[in-house]
């Protein structure tokens, strides 16, 4: 006989959970899970939960996780209500799916890891890009020499949000909210998966893996948090790793990782699931992998106790990377004249919601991630004259480089 449907809560049904409704639907359509209830401060309207049968709705977690019975919750709400939700359900007896970031800070982190080791609590956190089967190509490809001996691993991201995106709730864009953490940046949260990426290739992701973190954050919009900033850190193992990411881009890309060796590269853009090996004296080895998706993997490792991909201790190299924007001054704001609003369409097309730009930081990411500087250290201006870089090698304290 086929296993009952496993309950599932979804705490956030809008934003990116319709994306999680679409997969439960998915699943759902396989026999695997059973949405059981949704808690959200406004009910979704009943024909969003077509085709899901009986759906109970709530304000009230607790509440809801007792009267479903639900064994999963998957919580996609704001960063600052992460860790609340996610211990209450742990405390309920029920298992969690955690939106990246798992916590705002490290202080938070610990609390979290600490009350799901208390309640006996299962925790995948939702970096879907580690669920590639690339990861661990690119890592067999690395140990086996294919591109020589490790020189580093860049990473970077051009992607392009308008104001809407930072109008769209209270929290977005904002370091902090109502005397809470937030830390709503660029390398925290849209491209967060940038930094996770790159420190599941090196093999230093957990906390005592990072020596050492230089951070330089900007911002063109009007807004307390980065939206185009730089990160340079040193693993335990001596490896280099940089990130570059900007949401203002002058066109959207594919965000990758570009892992370099003495005699050669791969490069993996972690959305699509794509892979181009470049080495010496052979022509170029183009692959595409497959996803496991980390809801499946979690009902796995309870079925049958398959390794989670995404435990807590696997996010905190990240939670380092979170907690030096967290404890860095605010970002830089860049001045007039270094970047200009869209709010049209090129060539005078349709209006579009006003976004801002900055000329030149397409090229600027990419070059960060070629050759694995900060932007300071590329020959920019406004990054070289107004850089904030933070060195991070206790954990706690940040201290400003001077430009």
């Amino acid at each position: 006989m086929s296993p009952r449907p496993v309950p599932v809560v979804l705490v956030g049904g809008n934003g990116h959970g319709r994306w999680h409704r679409r997969n439960l639907a998915r699943l759902a359509a396989d026999g695997r899970v059973r949405l059981a209830g949704v808690c959200e401060l406004q009910p979704l309207p009943e024909a969003e939960l077509a085709g899901f049968g009986r759906v109970e709705q709530s304000t009230h977690l607790r509440d809801l996780l007792e009267r479903t019975g639900a064994t999963v919750t998957i919580v996609c709400t704001p960063i600052q209500t992460h860790v609340d939700l996610a211990l209450t359900a742990a405390r309920v007896g029920s298992h969690i799916l955690l939106e990246k970031p798992p916590a705002p800070s490290q202080r938070a982190f610990q609390q979290l890891t600490e009350g799901l080791r208390d309640a006996g609590a299962v925790c995948q956190i939702g970096f879907q890009s580690l669920g590639s089967h690339a990861v661990e190509a690119i890592r067999e490809l690395v140990a086996e020499g294919a591109i020589g001996r490790l020189r580093g691993i860049g990473a970077a991201g051009a992607w392009v949000r308008d104001a809407e995106y930072y109008a769209r709730a209270p929290w977005a864009g904002r370091r902090r909210l109502d005397g809470q953490d937030v830390v709503d940046g660029a390398l925290t949260n849209p491209l967060a998966h940038a930094v996770a990426t790159a420190l599941r290739i090196e093999g230093g992701d957990r906390a005592e893996d990072i020596a050492a973190v230089e951070l330089e954050q900007f911002r063109a919009n009007d807004i307390e948090a980065d939206d185009t900033s730089c990160l340079r850190l040193r693993t335990a193992g001596g490896t280099t790793i940089t990130v570059a990411v900007t949401l203002c881009a002058e066109r959207a890309g594919e965000p990758y990782v570009v892992v370099h060796g003495d005699q050669g590269r791969i490069t993996f853009w972690y959305k699509e699931g794509r892979v181009l090996l470049q080495r010496a004296g052979r022509g170029p080895e183009e692959r595409l992998h497959g996803r496991t998706d980390l809801l499946e993997n979690l009902l796995e490792h309870l079925r049958s106790g398959v390794p989670l991909l995404v435990p807590p201790e696997r996010a905190g190299a990240f939670m380092r990377v979170v907690e030096a924007v967290r404890s860095a001054p605010p970002p830089v704001r860049l001045p007039g004249g270094t970047w200009y609003t869209v709010t049209a369409e090129p060539g005078g097309g349709r209006p579009v919601a006003p976004r801002r730009v900055v000329p030149g930081v397409d090229s600027l990411v990419e070059a960060s991630a070629e050759r694995l500087a900060l932007f300071s250290e590329l020959g920019v201006e406004w990054a070289r004259a107004a850089s904030d870089s933070v060195a991070d090698t206790a954990g706690e304290a940040s201290t400003p480089r001077a430009p």
